[in-house]
């Protein structure tokens, strides 16, 4: 029989230092937030399952948690991504005409980890914006996404574009079956010429030989000039590479010292993605930090398709790859009954100061702030001094 006190495979507690990180950084990303102008919303952990999954594709429906509810018999489902649930309340609560910014932060919970050491329970964060269709929403996402890693620390950022308009555009007019379709977005990301072949044949051999260029198209600046060259001339593909370019273009002189890569063969998402996607990396990290981009169809399956771009991340992740912060300075006191004691301590406290009281038999033991300061009395009054 296993221990009443060992938790679910890939679940675990979070202990006061990595707790007192996650909030402090989960603060601080909020005010970010805020400060482009976004909303913080606070979506629930559970819904009708209809309303999580209609319209996000296959790969979250096995992400998710599924129960049956008890007081209506309906089948709920534990959220697995909260960006379902942000544009139903775009659409259904708030309802509002023009631009809205939305930002949330929260967990969710995955039927499996995405990797060896990887979570079921990622702390969310992320930001949305609705109702602007132009390439000003995209870029203001990614200036908020960079501004964001910065914000923990990272260092070493490397943004990395693609767009899923260009495998919409090699396709043209041929209709795939689902699970064909994800074969091929598989081999696309796993750039495995060998699958893709598989995943492709018996198809028209513009579209075969486009998929196939696709693998080798990552790089620098170079790689769109390669996709002009190499992809079909058509209408999704011009504007998706005519958009990355006037992106990168904008980033790069926004942000000199930010790295720059294209992988249009990177189609994580793709259920979800509508046109430009992106990704975060940083220095010491081999897989992205941050995911996003452009989303339209996302509030479609809500009755009112709004335009839609944002990204998201997991608060967890970010923290474990942040630089380590100081701990919080505090106030030692002592115990006692004396009610000016009592009082001085209530008064640090209202001044915003943290104040450890010390209680009887446990002078001796660390805790999680550091106190370089102490509440001693002189000449009959309590008064601050350093250790």
């Amino acid at each position: 029989m296993a221990s009443a006190w060992l938790l679910p495979e890939h679940i675990a507690d979070v202990l006061p230092s990595q707790a007192r990180r996650i909030e402090e950084l989960r603060r601080e990303l909020l005010d970010l937030a805020r400060t482009y102008g976004c909303e913080l919303v606070m979506p629930p952990m559970l819904e009708h399952l209809e309303s999580l999954l209609t319209g996000t594709g296959r790969e979250l429906d096995l992400k998710t948690f599924k129960l049956v509810d008890q007081l209506s018999g309906r089948s709920l489902g534990l959220r697995a991504d909260t960006t379902p649930q942000v544009a139903r309340i775009d659409a259904h609560l708030l309802n509002r005409a023009g631009v809205t910014r939305l930002c949330y932060c929260g967990p969710v919970v995955h039927t499996r980890p995405e990797g060896l050491h990887g979570s079921r329970e990622p702390l969310q964060f992320g930001v949305e914006i609705y109702g602007h269709a132009g390439l000003e929403a995209d870029l203001e996402v990614q200036e908020l996404a960079i501004a964001t890693l910065r914000k923990a620390g990272l260092t070493g950022i490397t943004l990395d574009l693609g767009d899923a308009r260009l495998v919409q555009g090699v396709l043209g007019e041929l209709k795939l079956p689902a699970d064909t379709l994800d074969a091929i977005v598989s081999a696309l990301a796993a750039k495995d010429a060998a699958n893709l072949a598989q995943a492709t044949a018996g198809m028209p051999a513009v579209v075969a030989q486009g998929l196939q260029a696709l693998i080798g198209l990552y790089g620098g600046l170079e790689v769109l000039d390669q996709a002009r060259a190499q992809l079909p001339d058509h209408p999704l593909i011009r504007a998706a590479l005519d958009d990355l370019r006037w992106l990168s273009s904008h980033l790069r002189e926004s942000h000199p010292d930010l790295r720059l890569g294209f992988d249009l063969a990177d189609l994580r998402g793709y259920a979800y993605y509508s046109g430009m996607r992106f990704a975060l990396y940083a220095a010491g990290c081999s897989d992205a930090v941050l995911r996003g981009g452009r989303y339209d169809e996302v509030g479609a399956v809500f009755g009112r398709r709004r335009p839609a771009v944002g990204f998201s991340l997991d608060l967890k992740t970010l923290v474990a790859l942040s630089p380590v912060t100081p701990l919080r300075a505090a106030v030692r006191a002592p115990w006692g009954e004396d009610a000016a004691l009592r009082a001085a301590v209530r008064a640090l406290r209202e001044q915003g100061e943290t104040v450890v009281c010390v209680l009887p038999g446990h002078e001796h033991e660390n805790d999680e702030f550091d106190c370089d300061r102490e509440l001693v009395t002189v000449g009959g009054q309590w008064v601050v001094r350093a250790r």
